[in-house]
This record gives structure tokens, C-alpha cells and sequence, in this order.
């Protein structure tokens, strides 16, 4: 394994403490999903851990899904403007060139968090890796018009896809 990325196999070596210290990250703010994750260990490449990761959220009460949609920051939100993101949103956010919006798509994006926020009683999840800013408001205004139940479904499936490219940065496969 290299200092930046480990093996599934040396995860699957680690005591339960160790191993959640290695991906509490990955899901945002929430390392109960790797605590629950080791469980199922051993593991042997990154699909099998990314796999056991979205079946612990998907057992998870819906008070802890809730919990966990809620823990993501909003896109280009006031915790991007006060520099509190996690250093994964922070990475991401920047990728999708959310800290370099002009006036318009910020003004754009503040009015449709707060709209969605007020909607649906969590912040707009997406996984932005691979999407520009028009991308990323279109699929707020766009989603905006789902209904609660399909919104949330929406949230957690995006946060899955959060949670794979994070275990792509981290886990190198054999």
C-alpha cells in the first residue's frame, strides 16, 4: 500500500477502532457506516467494501438516513463561504468549480438551496464530481419538483455515489 492509499486487505487486518479511523470519512460527518461496515469484513477489493458501506445505509433507520443527508454541507453554502467544509467537500466542491461562481450562479444556487432546504428539510445532496456549476443548478432546479419521499430516495443514492469515488481516492484495489 502506498502513504496516500491502502489495500482491502490491510483494512480488513484493523480492529474495528482502526478501521473506522480509516473511513469515518467517507460518509459525511457519519462514521457509524464504517464502524457497522467492519462486520463484514474480509474484504476482498474495494466494490465488496463500497457494497457492505451502502448496505449498512441502506438497513439504517430512516432517522439515521436522515441524519446523515442532513450532515452534508450546501453546495457553495455558508459553511464553503466560512471555510468549515470537510477537506473531501472542500475537494469536490472546488473540482465542480463551486468556489469560483460568478454572482448570478451564486445568487442562483443560494436561492435554490434555500428553496429546496425549505421544501424538503435537508440540503440538496449530489455527487459533483464530473459536473460544471450549470450542470449542478440545473439539477437543483430540476429536482426541486420531486416529491419528499422520491427526494430523499435521490439524496441517498447520490451520497452512495459520494461514498465510491471517496473509497476510489482511498482504497487501491490488488
Amino acid at each position: 500500500m502506498t502513504a496516500d492509499r491502502i489495500t482491502p486487505a490491510a483494512l480488513s487486518a484493523m480492529d474495528q477502532a482502526a478501521f473506522t479511523a480509516c473511513l469515518g470519512d467517507i460518509y459525511e460527518h457519519s462514521p457509524w457506516v464504517a464502524e457497522r461496515a467492519w462486520a463484514a469484513r474480509p474484504y476482498a477489493d474495494r466494490a465488496a467494501l463500497q457494497q457492505a458501506m451502502a448496505g449498512v445505509l441502506a438497513a439504517a433507520s430512516r432517522a439515521e438516513k436522515l441524519a446523515l443527508i442532513r450532515a452534508h454541507p450546501e453546495l457553495a453554502g455558508k459553511a464553503a463561504i466560512r471555510g468549515e467544509l470537510t477537506a473531501d467537500s472542500r475537494r469536490e466542491q472546488a473540482g465542480a468549480g463551486l468556489d469560483q461562481c460568478s454572482a448570478e450562479e451564486f445568487a442562483a444556487l443560494t436561492r435554490l438551496n434555500q428553496a429546496y432546504g425549505v421544501r424538503f428539510g435537508f440540503p440538496f445532496v449530489i455527487a459533483v464530481r464530473g459536473l460544471g456549476r450549470q450542470e449542478i443548478i440545473a439539477a437543483l432546479e430540476r429536482r426541486l419538483a420531486h416529491a419528499p419521499e422520491q427526494e430523499f430516495a435521490e439524496a441517498l443514492v447520490q451520497i452512495d455515489r459520494i461514498a465510491a469515488f471517496r473509497l476510489e481516492a482511498k482504497i487501491a484495489d490488488p
